[in-house]
């Protein structure tokens, strides 16, 4: 067979088609892409431990923001010949030794146990925040010295330290003597737990490649670092929330806390040991509320980290 093609020359074939009727394969993306909060999210909703908890603490903080509309009884009126101390129409819970209704001081209660405890965590975890982000992000001597500065306060017994410093405020029963007596150690184990993430968070490879294409330090940090090291803090800081609310009544039930002319949960529990024996419903209900706000608490962040978890959105 003779080649009438010269060597430079290749001969193609095509096959003719109608333009009319052509068809193209089509496809369609079946998931939007999203980020890591808005996956969160999705999965945090659909956690039945998430409502149950969510509903609770918005009742808890009515109860702290509305106290009015739970009851219209005077928590400091307390008419001592009016003490029945068994539950009667007037008075559902009972009333206390003195004749004060243990209902309107539960319900009062609840506004400094949560402002105590929120108010302490979020001055904890910010700066714990800033401080283990700085450890953590720059390294070296900065780290060394911030890292055992966190060794120090972490050694320090919580409860004892705190008894020594609100003894400088003794004569003080403002709430803020309490939140900052509590923050001055709040902080540490946010900061423990921001520095291990941010050590590991550099690690990743998209952290290198950031650096690679011209990224600016204060860039990294603020954009990709922090974003993404923070989520097992924000957990830890909603259980924490439950902690401090605890920690204040402790102080409280010590004699320490806001004092005996403030309405506490903390403190009614202290006023309840001597009468604890003959009528135990003045201690169950301001301890019954005390319990179900901490593990509302704790239900709420166990559900946030198994959003926030990675393997948890798998």
């Amino acid at each position: 067979m003779v080649n009438n093609l010269k060597s430079n020359e290749i001969e193609h074939f095509v096959a003719d088609y109608d333009t009319d009727n052509l068809i193209v394969d089509e496809f369609t993306i079946e998931k939007k892409v999203t980020g890591i909060f808005q996956e969160s999210l999705a999965i945090v909703i659909r956690n039945p431990l998430f409502w149950v908890s969510s509903i609770i603490i918005l009742i808890l903080g009515s109860m702290a923001l509305f106290p009015n509309l739970w009851t219209g009884t005077d928590p400091f009126f307390c008419p001592i010949l009016d003490s029945s101390l068994s539950a009667s129409a007037a008075h559902p819970m009972g009333t206390t030794l003195q004749g004060c209704d243990v209902y309107s001081r539960v319900i009062n209660g609840a506004r400094p146990s949560l402002a105590i405890g929120i108010m302490t965590t979020i001055i904890g975890t910010a700066v714990g925040v800033i401080i283990g982000t700085l450890a953590g992000f720059f390294g070296g001597i900065l780290d060394s010295i911030l890292s055992r500065l966190i060794d120090i306060f972490y050694a320090i017994p919580f409860i004892l330290a705190a008894v020594a410093v609100l003894q400088l405020f003794e004569s003080s029963e403002s709430i803020w003597k309490v939140i900052f007596t509590l923050s001055v150690f709040a902080w540490v184990s946010p900061a423990r737990l921001m520095r291990s993430q941010v050590l590991s968070v550099k690690q990743n490879e998209f952290i290198t490649a950031s650096v690679s294409l011209g990224a600016s330090k204060l860039r990294n940090m603020f954009m990709h670092i922090l974003p993404n090291a923070i989520s097992p803090v924000i957990s830890t800081a909603t259980i924490n929330i439950g902690a401090f609310i605890v920690a204040e009544s402790t102080l409280s039930f010590l004699g320490l806390g806001l004092g005996s002319n403030s309405v506490s949960w903390g403190q009614d529990i202290a006023n309840a040991r001597d009468i604890l024996v003959t009528t135990p419903s003045v201690l169950l209900w301001p301890s019954l509320f005390l319990a179900i706000t901490t593990l509302s608490f704790i239900f709420l962040g166990d559900a946030i980290r198994d959003a926030l978890n990675p393997k948890g959105r798998r």
